[in-house]
């Protein structure tokens, strides 16, 4: 946090450099602000995003949650556009009471307690370790060039 000349504070963010329309500006006449350079933790910040273990971790979430959000989703509207335009296949009697429709509403429940499974265990077994990895080598960057970790 920095104050300026005119007396109001502001915030060194390296992932928002300019402020919103009207926010933390002064009522007075409008000032031309010099753009700041980058914070020494936002360049380790991109050195990290640019590194190929950085590139594998996000690789890996996407190639496990691009397919399961697809496939969750088709079996989502796949269960509302059967609701509305085949009532009577879901109206269909499984045993006694429960019907077709009601085995499928269920349905949706386990997939998403599956799905919250299989995501917290590939989270754990394939990107936990190396993201802590990432975590400590940024820290130890930003130490060495004197940021704040």
């Amino acid at each position: 946090m920095q104050r300026s000349n005119s007396g109001d504070v502001r915030y060194d963010d390296p992932w928002y450099d300019a402020l919103a329309s009207g926010w933390g500006e002064s009522a007075g006449p409008a000032e031309a602000v010099p753009p700041t350079r980058r914070a020494d933790g936002a360049d380790v910040y991109l050195e990290i995003q640019r590194s190929a273990a950085f590139q594998e971790v996000r690789s890996r979430y996407r190639r496990f949650v691009a397919p399961a959000v697809t496939a969750f989703l088709t079996w989502y509207v796949a269960y509302v556009v059967t609701a509305t335009t085949a009532p009577g296949l879901m109206a269909r009697p499984v045993a006694g009471a429960v019907n077709l429709g009601m085995l499928a509403g269920l349905g949706q429940f386990l997939t998403t307690f599956l799905l919250t499974w299989a995501y917290v265990r590939h989270a754990r077994l394939r990107r936990d370790r190396a993201a802590l990895e990432l975590r400590w080598d940024a820290q130890e960057l930003a130490r060495g060039r004197g940021g704040a970790a």
